[in-house]
Order: C-alpha cells, then sequence, then structure tokens
C-alpha cells in the first residue's frame, strides 16, 4: 500500500516535466523509449505516477503495442525514494493491472539488455512474470556494407498510404508481442528520424525505421514480407539504414534480436556487426 500521504493518479501530457525531471535525476531508472517518444506514450497509454503532495516520486509507463500484448516501457523512481523501488514498483503494477485488461491486454512484458545485471529482473521474477525470451545484442563501429542489395528496390520514406501493407507484413513476420498496430506506425513516423519502405514491382514488402540518441544510432525494426525471401531486400534496407547511421556520424550502430532468429543474425554479421558477450531478455506476466 502506498504512504499515507501517497496519491497514485493518472499521468498526463501536464506531468511531462517532472517525468524529466526523474529520468534526468535518478539513478533507479528503467526506459524502453525514446524523450521525442514521451509525449506520445503519455496520450496514447496507461500511465500512473505515486505522488507526495505535488512531488512525482515514481512513475510506471506502458506501451501497448499489439493487444493481447503489451510492454512495461518506463519505471522510475527519485533518488529520494530509491531505496523503495520494490514497493512502488508493486502498487504500480496493481493499479496499472485492470487499466492495460479493459484494453484487452493479457500478457504485459518486460525487456532488459543484460540478464546477469539487470536491477528489475528479480523483482518482476517476484511478481509473476515469468522468463519467455532470450535476446541478442549486436554492434558495428564502422559504416562499411558488403553490398547494396537488390538495386530494382525502391527504397522511400514512410507514407500513410502504406500502414496497410506494413500491419500486413507484421502478421506473417512476428508474433503478437512484436507487432505494431496502425497508431504504433503513425507514431513511430512522428517521432523516428528514419522510416522507410521498400517498394518491389510497386507493392510494399519490407520497411525498416531507426533512430538516434546520444550519438549512437539505433537500429530498431527491420521486415520484409516471406514471399520475397533471398531477393537482396533485406540488404537494400540494410545498407540505405548504414548510409543514414554515416551521415549522421554516430560512434556506433546497436540493435537487438531474439536468440532464435538466425535468419537476421546471417544478415547482421554478413554487414559486420559483432555479436556481444551479454544477453538481452523478455519477462511475460500474465495478466
Amino acid at each position: 500500500m502506498p504512504g499515507s500521504t501517497e496519491t497514485i493518479r493518472v499521468l498526463k501530457g501536464d506531468d511531462l516535466a517532472q517525468i524529466l525531471r526523474l529520468l534526468r535525476t535518478s539513478e533507479y531508472g528503467y526506459q524502453r523509449f525514446t524523450l521525442d517518444e514521451l509525449p506520445g506514450l503519455l496520450a496514447h497509454y496507461p500511465a500512473l505516477g505515486v505522488f507526495n503532495g505535488p512531488s512525482l516520486h515514481s512513475f510506471l509507463l506502458s506501451q501497448t503495442v499489439y493487444p493481447p500484448s503489451a510492454w512495461i516501457a518506463g519505471f522510475c523512481v527519485s533518488w529520494t525514494e530509491s531505496k523503495s523501488y520494490q514497493r512502488f514498483m508493486t502498487v504500480l503494477l496493481e493499479r496499472m493491472t485492470p487499466l492495460l485488461i479493459a484494453r484487452q491486454v493479457r500478457y504485459l512484458h518486460y525487456s532488459g539488455n543484460d540478464i546477469d545485471q539487470d536491477w528489475l529482473r528479480t523483482v518482476l521474477l517476484g511478481l509473476g512474470f515469468l522468463p519467455y525470451r532470450l535476446l541478442y545484442a549486436y554492434d558495428k563501429y564502422d559504416f562499411a556494407v558488403p553490398t547494396r542489395g537488390n538495386q530494382q528496390v525502391i527504397v522511400r520514406p514512410f507514407e500513410l498510404r502504406d500502414v496497410p501493407a506494413l500491419l500486413a507484413i507484421e502478421a506473417v513476420c512476428f508474433e503478437d508481442l512484436w507487432r505494431y498496430d496502425a497508431l504504433a506506425f503513425r507514431d513511430i513516423a512522428a517521432t523516428h528520424p528514419y522510416f522507410v519502405v521498400a517498394e518491389l514491382d510497386g507493392t510494399v514488402v519490407g520497411y525498416q525505421f531507426n533512430t538516434v540518441d546520444y550519438g549512437s544510432g539505433y537500429l530498431v525494426r527491420i521486415a520484409v514480407h516471406p514471399s520475397v525471401n533471398s531477393r537482396g531486400i533485406g540488404a537494400r534496407l540494410m545498407a540505405e539504414a548504414i548510409t543514414f547511421f554515416q551521415k549522421a556520424a554516430v560512434g556506433r550502430i546497436m540493435l537487438n534480436t531474439q536468440d532464435d532468429n538466425v535468419h537476421a543474425h546471417r544478415l547482421y554479421e554478413w554487414f559486420g556487426f559483432v555479436r556481444l558477450r551479454h544477453r538481452g531478455f523478455v519477462l511475460r506476466k500474465v495478466l
């Protein structure tokens, strides 16, 4: 239960400044979003904060990507309350659950970058989360490309008219926890500096979006419809992405992928990405 002077309420856009303050000043923070995405999260997805008077002491943000699945998007505790981070997570998660269920969410996920060092993993396991997936992390420190891919493929900026084609690609490429819906694609277009689609013979057959943060490039998603596999479309998208990162002058390019996604591993390693020793992971809780 919250302390006697604490209140819990839904967070809105007016709370943005206090959320940013916590992210800047606390060492107990988890963030699965860029700062450009934060206003959209508050506008579209359940978000809760613990207040002591007018002051925000902790928050829990969600990211409903594709019901029945959602993600923990962010969690933070003020440095003055850092010893109570387990209590804050417990209380906020309890209050968040009915809000997610009301949106037809049945599975809540959490992703971490290092299974051996993650500070929230043990807490979440104690709250009913279970291991669900392992992830590999890859880094690349140069801009070399072994091929430019299929030059018959047209790579162009995403347009809203592409949403139906991208949803069709999502349905055949990813299980529900990784899928994006139409709202998510619109948010991605508004917040990511690089979002392109691949056209072959006038049909959208793939897409990719990336972002840049603190001097590093993040290859967030690359997807190609399986009906056109082995036609150099993934390589074409990857080569264009590396060109984008080179123009952005990033120090390194990073990505994460499922440990069993062997086809993607081959593409990344062909393009000079090196697999890191630490392993990422996904936890799942049934609501």
